[in-house]
C-alpha cells in the first residue's frame, strides 16, 4: 500500500514520505484497509470497508470522527514514535467498528427512505467510495442526505405539480359558472370613444328590463349609475336598485335591479340584462381577470359590452369560445374632438372649463396653486380621493362653483363633466417602475372627456409646452392596436386553492397561489392564471401567521396600498389580531380628523374604506362596518373642505388684479 501522497515539494522530503509508508505496513494498516493521507493541508487516515444490506453492497473510504492527525507542519516535526503512537491510538479496532455501524445505519437509512420514493439508493452511496476529501464521515453523510432531501423535494415537487395539473384545467373555466352556462346568452358589444352615447344607450336598456345587474371599474361610476338608474320609472315607478361595492351596501328591499363594481359580480341570481362597463379592461394586467370573470360568468340573458372599439378582437374570440350570440355595434363620437392650433404655454392661457391632467398628487396638488393663484377657482381630482371626494369636487365644477379642474387621469375614467378642453401638462406617467410615454389609448381617454355632447360643440385638446403639445397630437393620431384574442387573465378563487391543496397538502398561500400561477394545466393558453405582486407579496407574510387558507386569501385582497406605512401597518395589525382570534373595534374620535393633515386625513378615510372591506367579509371580527363607514363618510367631508379651505386662502394671497 502506498500512502497517497501528492508529488513531492521541498518541504515534502523522500525519507518522510518512505518512513511512513514503512510505518503504516509496520502496523498492518494497509491489510485492514486503512490508509494515511495528506491532502487539503491535512494528514489524517482513510478507512476503507463494505457493507451489506439485504441485495446492497456498498463500498466506503471514510474518514472516522478522530481521523484528522495533524497539519502536515505539524505531522513532520514528530518523531518516528510519536507517529507510531497517534496511529495506533487512532486505528484501533473499536474505531474501525464505530465507523461500520455508523455507515451501515446510514446506507440503511438511505435504502428505506429511497424506497419510499422509488429512487435508486446506489445513485446516492455511490459517493462513499468516490469522494476524495478529507471531511469526516459525518459530514459526508449529512451532504449525501442533502441530496437526497433535494430529490425527494423535487419528485414531490413533480408529483404535486402534475397532481394540480390534473385538479384544474383551465380550459374549462367557463365551465365553472353553473347559471351562466345554463343559460342561453347573447352579447351586444357598444363600441366607440367617450362620449358616443354608449353608456346611455345601454343603462336604457337595462332599466327597461325587468332585472338586470350594471357592472362598473370603479365605486364611483357604480354609485353614479346607481343613482340614474333609480331616476328611471318605466313603469311608472322607479326601479328599486341596489348598490353593491367591496366596501359599500345599499340594499334595497325587492330589488329587481343591482348596481356594482366587476369584481362584486353575483354569478348565482340569474338576470335580464347585464351591463359590462369599459370591457378593454380585459387587458389590464392588474385586473383583466375580474373583466374574464364578468363576461364568463354575468348570469344575464342579454349582456351589453360597453368599451373602447380596440376590444373588439377580443369580444368576438370570447363569444365564440363561450358559444354565445354576439351583435357588434360600433359607434362613433356624438361631438368632434380637434388638437388646439398650438400649446398653451402659460397659466394665464388657461380658461373656464378647462381640465388640466397631471400623472402625480404631488403635481396636481402644484398645478392647481398655480391655477389659483392666477384667478382661477379650481376643483382637484386625483386617484388618492375617495370616490365621494371626486365626485363632490366634481359636482363643484358641474354647478360652476369652479372654473377649471386640475387633475390625474382619474378624470378619464367614471366622472361626467362639462369640460371644453383638455390640457396635457406632461405626456410622461410613472408606470410602477419607471416614467414612460402614455398610451395612446389612455390619450384618447382623457382626450376624450373634452366636450361634452349637448353642452359643447366641440372638444378641444392642448399640451402646456410644445413638446406635450406635439406629442399628443401624434399620440390621438396613432392607430390602436387591438386587444389579444387570447391569453385571458383568470385570478384563482378559494375553491381554485382549496383544490389544489387537497392534492397537495399545501397549506402555504405564497406556494398555492404559485402552483396555481405555474403548475395548472392551460391546454391552449385561451385562459390564463395571473396574480398581483401585490398579493404575492402579501402571501408570503401572510404565511409566518397562523391563519387558515381562506382568511389569508382573503387578506390578501384588502383593497389598501402597502406603499403607505400607517395603511400597512393597519393591515398587518388586522393579520395580526385575527390571527390570535382578536376582534378588531374602531373607536371614533370626533377630533383626531381635525389634527391631521389633508394626506392623513386622505390616508384615514381609505383606511376605514379597508376596514369595512374586510368587515362584510369577516364580519366576527371586524364588526363595525357601519362605524367605519360613517368615519369614512367624515373623513372624505374634511378632506373636501380642506381642498376648499387651501383653495380659498391661496386665492386671497394673490394681488387684486389677478381676481
Amino acid at each position: 500500500m502506498t500512502s497517497n501522497f501528492p508529488p513531492s515539494t521541498p518541504a515534502d522530503h523522500d525519507d518522510d514520505h518512505g518512513s511512513d509508508d514503512v510505518l503504516c505496513r509496520d502496523l498492518g494498516l494497509p491489510a485492514r484497509g486503512i490508509q494515511l493521507v495528506k491532502m487539503e493541508g491535512r494528514v489524517f487516515l482513510r478507512f476503507s470497508g463494505t457493507v451489506a444490506e439485504e441485495d446492497l453492497r456498498v463500498p466506503y473510504q471514510l474518514v472516522p470522527a478522530q481521523g484528522v492527525l495533524a497539519k502536515p507542519s505539524k505531522w513532520r516535526k514528530l518523531s518516528a514514535d510519536d507517529r507510531a503512537q497517534l496511529l495506533r491510538e487512532r486505528t484501533g479496532e473499536q474505531a474501525v467498528d464505530e465507523l461500520r455501524a455508523a455507515t451501515a445505519a446510514f446506507v440503511r437509512e438511505m435504502a428505506l427512505e429511497c424506497d419510499d420514493f422509488g429512487l435508486d439508493p446506489m445513485s446516492f452511496l455511490h459517493t462513499l467510495s468516490d469522494l476524495q476529501t478529507s471531511e469526516m464521515a459525518s459530514v459526508v453523510f449529512g451532504r449525501i442526505r442533502q441530496r437526497l432531501e433535494y430529490a425527494i423535494e423535487r419528485q414531490r415537487e413533480e408529483r404535486h405539480a402534475e397532481r394540480t395539473k390534473q385538479s384544474i384545467n383551465l380550459a374549462e373555466y367557463p365551465e365553472s359558472f353553473e347559471v351562466a352556462r345554463r343559460l342561453p346568452r347573447r352579447f351586444i358589444a357598444l363600441l366607440g370613444p367617450t362620449n358616443s352615447g354608449k353608456t346611455h344607450r345601454a343603462i336604457e336598456a337595462l332599466a327597461k328590463a325587468p332585472s338586470g345587474i350594471y357592472l362598473a371599474p370603479l365605486r364611483l361610476l357604480a354609485l353614479e349609475n346607481y343613482e340614474r338608474l333609480q331616476a328611471f320609472a318605466p313603469h311608472g315607478k322607479p326601479l328599486a336598485v341596489s348598490l353593491v361595492t367591496g366596501e359599500e351596501r345599499r340594499i334595497a328591499e325587492g330589488a329587481t335591479h343591482v348596481a356594482s363594481t366587476v369584481e362584486m359580480l353575483d354569478t348565482r341570481t340569474p338576470v335580464d340584462v347585464a351591463v359590462i362597463d369599459e370591457i378593454q379592461m380585459l387587458a389590464d394586467r392588474d385586473r383583466g381577470a375580474a373583466w374574464t370573470a364578468a363576461v364568463c360568468g354575468a348570469p344575464a340573458r342579454t349582456i351589453y359590452l360597453l368599451g373602447a372599439p380596440e376590444a373588439r378582437r377580443a369580444i368576438e374570440a370570447l363569444a365564440e369560445r363561450l358559444e354565445c350570440q354576439l351583435e357588434v355595434h360600433i359607434l362613433k363620437r356624438k361631438a368632434p374632438l380637434s388638437m388646439e392650433p398650438g400649446a398653451v404655454r402659460k397659466i394665464r392661457g388657461l380658461r373656464k372649463g378647462d381640465a388640466v391632467i397631471a400623472f402625480s398628487r404631488r403635481d396636481v396638488l402644484m398645478w392647481r396653486d398655480m391655477a389659483t393663484e392666477a384667478g382661477l377657482s379650481v376643483a382637484t381630482v386625483y386617484g388618492n380621493l375617495s370616490p365621494e371626494v371626486r365626485r363632490a369636487q366634481a359636482q363643484r365644477f358641474r354647478d360652476g362653483q369652479a372654473d377649471v379642474v386640475v387633475g390625474t387621469d382619474a378624470i378619464a375614467m367614471g366622472l361626467n363633466m362639462p369640460i371644453s378642453r383638455i390640457v396635457m401638462t406632461t405626456s410622461v406617467k410613472y408606470n410602477g417602475y419607471e416614467e414612460e410615454e402614455i398610451s395612446a389609448s389612455l390619450a384618447r381617454q382623457i382626450a376624450g372627456r373634452a366636450g361634452r355632447y349637448g353642452i359643447h360643440e366641440e372638444g378641444l385638446v392642448a399640451g402646456y409646452d410644445d413638446n406635450t403639445h406635439q406629442v399628443m397630437r401624434a399620440l390621438l393620431k396613432e392607430k390602436l392596436a387591438p386587444l389579444n384574442a387570447s391569453g385571458f387573465s383568470v385570478a384563482p378563487t378559494l375553491e381554485h386553492l382549496h383544490r389544489i391543496a387537497s392534492v397537495t397538502s399545501e397549506t402555504s398561500l405564497a406556494k398555492l397561489l404559485k402552483r396555481f400561477v405555474y403548475n395548472i394545466d392551460v391546454p391552449d393558453g385561451f385562459f390564463y392564471p395571473r396574480i398581483t405582486e401585490d398579493q404575492s407579496t402579501r402571501a408570503a407574510w401572510l404565511d409566518s401567521l397562523e391563519l387558515s387558507v381562506a382568511d389569508k386569501f382573503t387578506l390578501s385582497l384588502v383593497p389598501v396600498s402597502s406603499k403607505v406605512l400607517s395603511l400597512q401597518r393597519a393591515w398587518e395589525h388586522w393579520a395580526t389580531s385575527l390571527s390570535r382570534g382578536k376582534v378588531t373595534r374602531l373607536k371614533q374620535d370626533d377630533f383626531a380628523l381635525f389634527r391631521c393633515s389633508r394626506q392623513e386625513v386622505e390616508d384615514t378615510c381609505r383606511l376605514y374604506s379597508a376596514y369595512a372591506w374586510l368587515g362584510y367579509r369577516l364580519p366576527e371580527h371586524f364588526p363595525d362596518i357601519e362605524l367605519a363607514q360613517s368615519l369614512s363618510r367624515m373623513a372624505s367631508e374634511r378632506v373636501d373642505s380642506l381642498l376648499q379651505q387651501q383653495n380659498a386662502a391661496t386665492r386671497r394671497k394673490q394681488p387684486k388684479r389677478f381676481r
